[in-house]
C-alpha cells in the first residue's frame, strides 16, 4: 500500500511540475471590458474572432451582446468563426445560428474587409489567439483587416492575448519575394510577440499596403511578460489540439512543404512525422479521415517514422529554438530526394536559402548561423514596439 501511495504521490508531484510551468493567472484583454465598453458605445461594430475568443467560458460575442453592444457582423479566418474547418478549406459566409448575426468569411478569395463590407461598422474588433509563428495565417488576416480599417477610416480595437512561443525569436527573415498569405513581411519563423505588438509593428515601420497606418488601440493582457508561458484555454485550430504541438509547431510545419506527414489525421497533429518510404520498422501511424482533417496527406497509408509527443521541445523551457533536426533526418531518410521538396516549401520558409542547405548537406549549426545577422536587425525593429516586459 505504501508502495502505491509512493507511486502515485510520484505521478502527482510530475504532473503537478508540468502544469507549473504555464501560468494561469493572465487576464486577456478581452476580460478588461472597462477598458474597451466605453469606444463602443452607440457604435456599430464588427468582430474578426473565432473560437478562442473568449471570456472565461463565454465566447466574447456573446458577453458583448448582453452587455447591449450592438454587433453588425462577425469576420472569420481560418478555419471559420466555429474553428473547425481543416487547414485551407473554404469557408463561405453564412448567418451565425447562435445569435443570428452574419457570419462573413475572411478567407479564400474574399480575404478583405471592403468598404461594402464595413458600410454598416464604426468599429472593428481583433480577438484571435495567435501561437506566435510567421505562417500561421491569423497574423496575415490581422494584416489585411488592419489594411482594411485605415482605407474605411475605421477604429480597429486589438483585444490582445498572449503569445505561447512568445518568449524566443528564431528562424530565417522572410525574403519579400516569397510574399505569401503564409508569410507577408520581413520577420523571422518565430517573432516572439503579441498580436497587439505585431499590429503596432505593423503601423510603425508602414509595412501596411500603401504605408498607410490605422487607428489602432490595444487593451492589453495583465500579468503577462514575454517569459511567461500560457496555457491555451482553448485550442486554437483544429490541428494544434494540445500544448505540445502549439510547441512543435513552429518547428514541424516545415513538412507541409514535403511529402512528409505531420500527423494530421492522427490524434496527434504536429507531434509526429513520418513517410511510408521512411525504413520500416520502429514506430508507425496511418492518417485517417476525421474532422479538421478530412484528406489528410498519405491517408489510409501506413507511415513510419517518430512521436515526438514527449520529446523535451514538445514543453517549454528556457532558450529554447526552433528544432531543424527533424527536418534533415526527415531529409537523410526520404529515398527520393529529387521529390522530397514542393514549391510550398519555400513560402514557408520564406526564401529558396534553407532547402538549398539542405540540400548541400549543411549542418544545422551552420545553417542557424545563417540566420543570425537578420535575426538581429529583426530585434532592434520588434524592440520598439513591445508592450510587456522581456
Amino acid at each position: 500500500m505504501n508502495r502505491i501511495l509512493i507511486i502515485c504521490t510520484f505521478f502527482c508531484g510530475l504532473f503537478a511540475a508540468a502544469q507549473a510551468q504555464y501560468a494561469s493567472h493572465v487576464i486577456p484583454g478581452a476580460a478588461q471590458t472597462s477598458k474597451y465598453l466605453p469606444l463602443l458605445k452607440d457604435k456599430r461594430v464588427a468582430l474578426l474572432v473565432n473560437q478562442t475568443a473568449t471570456i472565461g467560458q463565454t465566447h466574447l460575442v456573446d458577453t458583448l451582446l448582453k452587455l447591449q453592444v450592438h454587433i453588425s457582423k462577425i469576420f472569420s479566418p481560418e478555419h471559420g468563426f466555429r474553428g473547425n474547418a481543416d487547414a485551407g478549406e473554404k469557408v463561405g459566409n453564412s448567418t451565425d445560428p447562435n445569435t443570428g448575426l452574419p457570419v462573413v468569411s475572411l478567407y479564400g478569395s474574399h480575404r478583405k474587409a471592403t468598404a461594402a463590407d464595413l458600410q454598416d461598422v464604426d468599429v472593428l474588433i481583433f480577438d484571435v489567439q495567435d501561437v506566435g509563428a510567421r505562417f500561421y495565417t491569423y497574423i496575415s488576416s490581422l494584416q489585411e483587416l488592419m489594411e482594411s480599417a485605415a482605407e474605411n477610416n475605421k477604429l480597429l480595437l486589438v483585444l490582445d492575448r498572449p503569445n505561447p512561443n512568445g518568449d524566443y525569436v528564431d528562424g530565417p527573415i522572410l525574403d519579400t519575394a516569397f510574399r505569401s498569405f503564409v508569410g507577408m513581411q520581413p520577420i523571422p519563423i518565430v517573432h516572439g510577440m503579441t498580436v497587439g505588438e505585431y499590429a503596432q509593428m505593423l503601423n510603425g515601420e508602414h509595412w501596411l499596403s500603401k504605408g498607410v497606418q490605422c487607428q489602432l488601440k490595444v487593451i492589453t493582457c495583465e500579468n503577462y511578460t514575454h517569459h511567461t508561458f500560457y496555457q491555451l484555454p482553448i485550442p486554437p485550430s483544429p490541428n494544434l489540439p494540445n500544448m505540445a504541438a502549439v510547441n512543435l509547431y513552429t518547428s514541424l510545419c516545415f513538412f507541409e512543404g514535403t511529402p512528409v506527414s505531420l500527423g494530421r489525421g492522427t490524434s496527434k497533429p504536429f507531434q509526429l512525422f513520418g513517410s511510408p518510404l521512411f525504413p520500416k520498422k520502429g514506430f508507425s501511424f496511418t492518417p485517417l479521415s476525421v474532422p479538421g482533417a478530412k484528406n489528410p496527406p498519405l491517408k489510409d497509408q501506413r507511415c513510419y517514422g517518430f512521436d515526438l509527443s514527449n520529446a523535451p521541445e514538445a514543453r517549454p523551457a528556457k532558450g529554447r529554438k526552433i528544432a531543424l533536426k527533424w527536418l534533415l533526418q526527415a531529409y537523410a531518410l526520404y529515398p527520393e530526394k529529387d521529390k522530397f521538396f514542393s514549391n510550398f516549401f519555400n513560402k514557408l520558409a520564406g526564401n529558396a536559402t534553407l532547402q538549398q542547405q539542405i540540400k548541400s548537406g549543411l549542418s544545422e549549426a551552420a545553417i542557424r548561423k545563417s540566420w543570425e545577422p537578420g535575426l538581429q536587425q529583426f530585434k532592434a525593429i520588434r524592440a520598439k514596439y513591445l508592450l510587456y516586459e522581456e
